[in-house]
């Protein structure tokens, strides 16, 4: 066997053993050598070393075994991202257009439609009805010419300075699970990482004792879309940066508390014993998911003292819990994980996603819009005003957004009281603050039935770019060798949006 046959598998493996000896040589002991140089990060990381020092680097590697980091030096430090599941309707939210009113009922022109995609739900009825939004809407001041909210929403207007409000939304799928595949991962297709994941990877933990990718779920009060756990996936990436999911109920994690009889030393042996056993399985196959599967068990074994301190809100004041609202002490709800998002992100997590179910409106939306937007409207502005006071929005990047928007035309029976909306993927809205966005600022325009757009068009990808700039690092250059490809959260596509940065 000779070094030119690079392709034999067995020679590869000889030469993975090899650089696995070196480095486990070079490393062998605590006083020497890289075994020096990761206990220092690690203590370095406990002990709140500065930034730009060598035990400050994040605790992810890149493929090629360095840490990551940001590329420049970033405006925020963690994402705090709402999804709205379901798709709300910007039209009866956000996109206001008064000279609707004067169409009520008129065929939406076909000249607006051009042609365009329809959902089955919609493709085989007769008529088309224009269904100008029954609420009203207030301008609020912000740094520009005003921001139009709905009637729905008058604490989100107490914080609009705060808001950068993106009218001019685009997006590729039409139906709701490739829709949301496509705004958590860059693409329809299942498989690749979520924008959680890939800031796990790209910035490391911030804290040893809570994960770094962090999921919590609201139910909502509507019709209710699949929520499958690959949205918060970590795709070809390392395992250990797939988001944990929070529960409401009992354990917030699954197998939090130790089992009866079972001591914290008792666990403690256990985990020895157990990851013993994966570092000789490492030794043996050189699996890196063996070694992700060591340290969730040692990160699962932390979470145990310090989750039971996260959800325990008996330390907050009684102002702040009346900012949050009525229902902020009800596990699940969205005011509880509106505060529940504010704590984490006090305490370093750097990726908090928010799922707001039950948006998906076809039919008496006027009722159910109302019923969905009174759940989120107090808790998200108050989550606003809460990171604002405590000095964490300016390094907080909070995102809220739907997978795609709403027809101007109703679904189904059009009356002066009631209407439904279909899925709208050509023009949507949705908002941001915080982490070095623009603040109080409206971007983009539809045209006036809300249904293209005309001015200043912003694709999924572009908001991920502009997200992403916002974090330190440029969307070319954040990506991971997968199958040959170098693979990123933008694919090959984004643009960054310097409009929309501050």
């Amino acid at each position: 066997m000779t070094d030119s046959n690079t392709n034999d598998p067995l020679r590869e493996r000889e030469l993975l053993l090899t650089r696995r000896r070196f480095f486990r040589k070079a490393g062998g002991t605590l006083s020497t050598g890289l075994g020096a140089l990761a206990l220092s990060s690690l203590l370095g990381r406990e002990l709140g070393a500065k930034p730009g020092s060598l035990a400050g680097l994040p605790s992810n590697a890149g493929a090629n075994g360095l840490p990551l980091g940001p590329h420049f030096r970033p405006k925020a430090k963690r994402v705090i991202y709402m999804h709205m599941e379901g798709a709300p309707s910007h039209l009866d939210l956000y996109d206001y257009k008064p000279g609707l009113r004067a169409r009520f009922d008129q065929d939406l022109p076909e000249s607006v439609r051009d042609g365009q995609r329809l959902t089955g739900m919609t493709s085989g009825q007769a008529r088309f009805p224009v269904a100008p939004s029954l609420f009203q809407y207030s301008r609020y001041e912000n740094n520009q010419d005003g921001l139009w909210l709905s009637e729905v929403l008058p604490h989100t207007g107490s914080v609009a300075k705060e808001i950068c409000m993106i009218n001019s939304m685009h997006t590729e799928a039409i139906n709701h699970e490739p829709a949301i595949t496509f705004f958590q991962t860059g693409n329809q297709q299942p498989g690749r990482p979520s924008f959680g994941s890939w800031m796990s990877y790209g910035l490391g933990s911030a804290n040893a004792n809570l994960p770094t990718f962090v999921v919590m779920i609201t139910q909502g009060l509507g019709n209710m879309q699949a929520l499958s756990a690959r949205f918060w996936g970590s795709g070809f990436l390392p395992s250990e940066h797939q988001g944990c999911k929070l529960r409401s109920g009992g354990d917030p994690v699954l197998y939090l508390s130790d089992p009866k009889g079972v001591s914290r030393e008792d666990r403690r042996r256990m985990l020895d014993l157990v990851g013993e056993l994966n570092e000789r399985e490492y030794q043996r196959s050189l699996d890196p998911e063996v070694r992700a599967r060591i340290s969730q068990y040692e990160m699962a074994y932390r979470m145990q003292m310090s989750v039971p301190e996260l959800t325990d809100f008996s330390d907050e004041d009684a102002a702040t819990l009346e900012m949050y609202g009525p229902e902020v002490n009800k596990p699940g709800s969205f005011a509880s994980n509106c505060l529940m998002a504010r704590r984490l992100a006090e305490r370093g997590v750097r990726f908090i996603q928010l799922y707001m179910r039950g948006w998906d409106q076809h039919g008496n939306l006027p009722r159910e819009l109302r019923a969905q937007a009174g759940a989120v409207d107090q808790p998200q502005a108050a989550l606003i005003k809460d990171l604002k006071r405590r000095g964490l929005l300016d390094d907080t990047l909070v995102l809220w957004a739907g997978e795609f928007g709403r027809t101007v035309y109703s679904q189904g029976q059009l009356t002066k009281t009631n209407y439904g909306r279909d899925h709208h993927p050509r023009a949507f809205s949705v908002w941001a603050a915080g982490g070095g966005m623009k603040p109080g600022i409206s971007y983009g325009k539809t045209d006036d039935f809300g249904y293209n757009i005309v001015e200043n068009p912003v694709s999924v990808h572009d908001l991920h770019a502009t997200l992403l700039h916002c974090l330190g690092f440029d969307h070319e250059r954040l990506g991971y060798r997968h199958q040959g490809r170098d693979m990123r959260l933008t694919d090959v596509f984004g643009e960054v949006k310097h409009e929309l940065l501050a």
